[in-house]
């Protein structure tokens, strides 16, 4: 096993560990070379959660996508016809995207590109940054070899961002947010040219190029980022928020209301599972100051489809029984509030710890997610199968619940201090018969 491998293997979970392993197989079945690519490379030799995995295929990423989707139970998300690309969502809530090897050839800044298959080392060489275009081999015949032909190992090792070429920025104006987005979230220094690169495009202001569709994905990236309140305040010193609405600027950028955000996600343990739809609370916290016209100028502007105006618009009513839910006199016991929240959207659970204005509501909230999840998490299917059943099957998940609400209700263990024996008392001095004498 080459290096790269065995990290690898210590940086995925064992959900992803084994997506990527379904992934492999498929492609090896079907006979395509297929290699691990862009933000989890980064990610992986950078030291850094694992956020993005993305496979690029040599072939149709869709049609990969397709037949792993068929094996391993995993669903289909999105296809990107042109790019032969397809998102998947596997068992577990892992995320993956597999994309066919291509070249983009544009036109003119902020065209749609013209795209053709390419090898792998081709790919490589047409994309952004070079810390994102390093490959790992995952086919049979050369696995475990690295491809760097930008030398973004190199550049992780320096912390720079460096563009692959002198056209990057002009190309794809949408690499303008990516670049200070890669920045604030690796805490990378942007290189020099790079540096003059940025400065040239923005003087030659190549952001008003930008169509609403990549806008509105960028903001989808923004609102997944680990801390977005950070990465909106570097956006309004470069002057970038407007292009999402005029009004995102001053008193009105709600940063206050995205540092509670941020303390709040903190709360949320590492490795449990916690599904959570970043986009609509960000956007209600986003646009929370605006007016009713402002927003509605947003919704325009982006041209934002319905289900996401409602993700933000209706996210106050959509939380209120969970918020009544809370107030309950009935969840005295931990395992109640456990039970009360563990299936609800975690938008709705985190949007409540914000704005809620019962105490109670926050804390239970906050017991939830530093003490009863957690605890939850500690209940393993060897513990199913000890009590004779099989994880996953309905009686054994019944018997899993079970032994949460026991681990959950039980009672601390009083600690008693240990008994001291008493020190001897000495015995007093005999008394002297000449004692009184002398006192006389």
């Amino acid at each position: 096993m080459s290096d790269y491998l065995f990290m690898l293997e210590n940086h995925l979970s064992a959900a992803q560990s084994k997506m990527v392993m379904e992934v492999q197989n498929v492609a090896a079945e079907a006979n395509v070379n297929v290699f691990l690519t862009g933000g989890a490379m980064r990610d992986m030799l950078g030291g850094f959660p694992m956020r993005d995995i993305e496979f690029t295929v040599e072939g149709s990423g869709v049609k990969l996508a397709k037949a792993v989707a068929a094996k391993s139970g995993a669903e289909i998300t999105d296809a990107d016809d042109g790019r032969k690309a397809a998102a998947l969502l596997f068992p577990g809530s892992v995320n993956a995207r597999i994309v066919m090897a291509h070249q983009e050839r544009y036109g003119k800044t902020g065209a749609k590109p013209h795209i053709q298959p390419a090898t792998i080392h081709e790919d490589l060489r047409g994309r952004d940054f070079t810390i994102n275009a390093i490959a790992l081999s995952l086919s049979k015949a050369s696995r475990g070899l690295i491809l760097d032909p930008n030398n973004g190992i190199g550049d992780l090792e320096h912390k720079e961002l460096r563009a692959v070429s002198n056209y990057t920025l002009y190309h794809d104006p949408i690499r303008l947010f990516r670049l200070q987005r890669l920045r604030v979230r690796l805490g990378f220094e942007i290189e020099e040219r790079t540096k003059v690169q940025y400065a040239n495009a923005r003087a030659e202001k190549l952001e008003t190029h930008i169509p609403a569709s990549a806008l509105l994905e960028e903001l989808r990236r923004i609102a997944d980022e680990p801390n977005p309140g950070e990465l909106l305040s570097v956006l309004d010193r470069e002057k970038l928020l407007p292009l999402f609405s005029p009004a995102l600027e001053g008193a009105k950028l709600n940063l206050p209301a995205f540092q509670k955000l941020q303390k709040a996600h903190q709360l949320i343990p590492f490795g449990v599972n916690f599904e959570l739809e970043n986009f609509g609370l960000f956007l209600y916290l986003l646009t929370e100051k605006l007016t009713p016209k402002e927003r509605a100028a947003l919704v325009k502007s982006l041209e934002m489809p319905k289900e996401d105006v409602a993700l933000w618009q209706k996210l106050d009513a959509r939380s209120h029984k969970l918020g009544v839910t809370l107030q309950s006199a009935k969840l005295q016991k931990p395992s109640r509030v456990y039970h009360a929240l563990v299936k609800e959207p975690g938008d709705q659970i985190l949007y409540l710890l914000l704005r809620s204005q019962h105490r109670l509501v926050q804390d239970r909230i906050r017991n939830y997610l530093q003490k009863y999840l957690p605890a939850a998490q500690e209940i393993t299917d060897k513990e199913v199968l000890a009590g004779g059943q099989q994880p996953g099957t309905p009686k054994g998940e019944k018997l899993r619940e079970s032994l949460i609400n026991a681990r959950l209700d039980a009672r601390p263990k009083k600690i008693v201090p240990p008994v001291e024996e008493a020190a001897p008392v000495p015995a007093p001095p005999p008394v002297s018969a000449f004692a009184g004498a002398r006192r006389n």
